[in-house]
């Protein structure tokens, strides 16, 4: 998930509070939100009655002390994405007890080592996404070969564009990654008659097979093998910078690498420093850091195409998302564990 939220916005008060004047109970905070979260958080204070007053800030700020001041007296915060590193966690730490977090990557935003340090759990959300963040795959394969966008733009500046295009059938997409949202980007790709390489530590055979896919023996093969590689690995200690210039040097001119994962997979610079050669095509979700400056350099490639980390952001997807983390905040308060990865 991203950590901006720069949208028209709908019209919420600045502060929207349930049972405020129950000091009897603890209090569930969350101090910052995207308007898409806050209707559907509103929706569910319901849930809390009982268990703990409720105080939703329906603005947002990356201010720390801010950010500070509104979880200080808060036993459970629910994060919509702002970052956590560990100089605010010990801000917090005196009354915070649990932080939910609205997404699967809570490595990216929460510092886990100091949470866990200073005994502080951490929920995340599990396959809230996986069908959303995978079209969003195959949305981005199709731009880098049929050129809606862009086409869409030019033709709206004015003229008659004329542009060749390619097609993704009959092609060889590599993905790395074979979790849900791998495994559900392999089902569509199955279906536009793509072939599937796949590289996972444990292959799921079944699945695998029910895709007509074959199990790679190392990244290394994904890349020198496939005229799509498309990122789905989770983003850890393993797992960061894992991809580097030797893996995408393996790609074939006329290649794509599509990421909706976490751009940490890649070590830094590796991209933008193969795309400059002009020969391969990307699509990305997913930068480092977020949001992308103005002036970085990537923002210059004419063979990549950027989406401001959006692809989990569908209404089913939020849907689930909001519920996971109501349903985590409540059971910490009911003294149990849901989603628990600290």
């Amino acid at each position: 998930m991203s950590d901006t939220a720069e949208e028209p916005r709908p019209s919420f008060p600045p502060v929207i509070e349930r049972d405020a004047d129950r000091t009897d109970l603890p209090l569930v905070v969350v101090p910052v939100s995207i308007p898409s979260m806050t209707a559907l958080l509103a929706d569910r204070l319901d849930e809390f009655a009982g268990l703990a007053r409720v105080r939703i800030h329906t603005d947002w700020t990356d201010d720390e002390d801010a950010l500070a001041a509104r979880m200080s007296d808060a036993t459970v915060v629910m994060s919509t994405g702002f970052r956590a590193p560990a100089r605010l966690l010990e801000r917090i730490a005196g009354s915070v007890r649990c932080i939910t977090f609205c997404g699967t990557g809570a490595v990216s935003f929460i510092d886990l080592e100091a949470a866990r340090r200073l005994g502080i759990t951490v929920c995340n959300a599990v396959h809230y996404g996986d069908n959303a963040v995978a079209e969003h795959a195959i949305a981005l394969m199709f731009e880098l070969t049929h050129h809606v966008g862009s086409l869409n733009a030019r033709t709206h500046a004015g003229g008659w564009p004329g542009a060749d295009i390619d097609e993704l059938g009959g092609r060889t997409l590599g993905i790395i990654g074979f979790g849900g949202i791998g495994r559900r980007v392999a089902r569509l790709a199955h279906g536009l008659g793509m072939r599937l390489l796949v590289w996972d530590r444990h292959p799921d055979p079944d699945a695998l097979t029910a895709v007509q896919g074959r199990a790679a023996a190392s990244i290394d093969e994904v890349f020198a093998q496939s005229d799509v590689v498309s990122l789905h690995l989770a983003l850890n200690d393993d797992t960061q910078g894992i991809i580097g210039a030797a893996q995408l040097d393996r790609m074939h001119p006329g290649s794509m690498l599509v990421n909706t994962a976490r751009a940490e997979l890649i070590a830094p610079g590796a991209l933008a420093g193969r795309l400059s050669r002009g020969d391969i095509t990307a699509g990305i979700d997913v930068t480092a850091p977020e949001p992308l400056p103005d002036d970085d350099p990537l923002r210059t490639l004419p063979n990549l195409v950027i989406t401001p980390h959006v692809a989990w952001r569908s209404g089913n997807a939020l849907r689930a998302l909001v519920g996971q983390n109501v349903r985590s905040a409540t059971a910490f308060l009911r003294g149990e564990r849901l989603n628990a990865i600290v």
